[in-house]
């Protein structure tokens, strides 16, 4: 990455003093050539004194928003040409963020941390993002190694464009690796060891869990409706084909339910096609706009 490229990192944080006393010593002595601006959401403890020991920019939020709430503040705060995002919980290191940098001057769009096997909290969410990043990946079409990460590198104009599609919530992450994907971003992908994060995690396994699923399922929709609403309706249709002769043979007739079955199947292609239509013209603007940045 050249010297003369401006560069932010922005730490979204929610009651992170202790972690953040560790971590950010060490990121101002490797990064002193950054923008460091931590987003305090709501926190109670020492952070704005932390960060002031640390002479780091503080944004504050009155009350707590949502990580993702952070991650767009810090975003629209930010002077940088490229963000650099982690999380204040000291499982990112901020030795790993030159091999971002490095990755991104590749030419990529955004450059994902994505944890190694054994760096995950516990078992139970280790499947749980692999199986997300599975789901994900079938529906961009494309490997995605980790959808959960919040390490990442991205350039700022082109994040700030979805900044709108963003929750407030945890499941961020999700929704902007599968929105570069569909605008046709490049994304790259650099292997990091997260070790067990200091304090008590804010994220709720099960609820944030459905929220991930319903967000991927959401953004799928605007990514590529048909890969969602095409096996449905295939579903429809060949369960209906099915219970159709089965009655054909055992009773003799055309039920209702077969005729409910196939005409499920017809409107929910036909959703489906509505669904590209309005995908297509979702993101005409996003391709309008990078026409006239080059």
């Amino acid at each position: 990455m050249p010297l003369t490229t401006k560069i932010s990192i922005v730490i979204p944080a929610r009651n992170e003093a202790v972690s953040l006393r560790l971590m950010l010593p060490r990121l101002v002595e490797l990064m002193n050539y950054a923008e460091i601006v931590v987003v305090d959401d709501g926190s109670t403890d020492d952070t704005c004194a932390v960060c002031a020991e640390s002479n780091v920019k503080r944004l504050f939020h009155p009350y707590p928003k949502g990580n993702g709430a952070a991650i767009k503040t810090g975003a629209r705060a930010a002077h940088g040409e490229i963000i650099v995002f982690m999380d204040a919980d000291g499982q990112h290191q901020p030795g790993d963020i030159p091999a971002l940098l490095d990755k991104l001057a590749e030419g990529y769009d955004m450059v994902v941390g994505a944890r190694k096997s054994g760096s995950h909290a516990g078992a139970h969410r280790a499947v749980a993002n692999d199986v997300f990043s599975r789901l994900a990946s079938w529906m961009v079409m494309h490997p995605i190694e980790d959808l959960t990460s919040g390490f990442r590198a991205v350039r700022a104009g082109k994040f700030r464009k979805f900044l709108y599609l963003l929750p407030n919530g945890f499941s961020y992450p999700t929704t902007i690796t599968m929105s570069f994907f569909r605008a046709g971003y490049g994304v790259a992908y650099v292997p990091i060891h997260t070790p067990r994060r200091i304090g008590k995690s804010h994220i709720r396994p099960l609820r944030d869990g459905v929220r991930f699923l319903l967000i991927i399922i959401k953004i799928g929709t605007l990514y590529s409706p048909q890969r969602l609403f095409l096996p449905i309706s295939a579903s429809f249709f060949l369960t209906g084909l099915g219970y159709y002769l089965y009655t054909y043979m055992y009773v003799g007739r055309f039920t209702n339910m077969s005729a409910l079955l196939f005409i499920s199947a017809i409107f929910t292609f036909l959703i489906g096609i509505v669904s590209e239509q309005i995908s297509a013209l979702h993101y005409k603007g996003i391709d309008s706009t990078d026409h006239e940045d080059s």
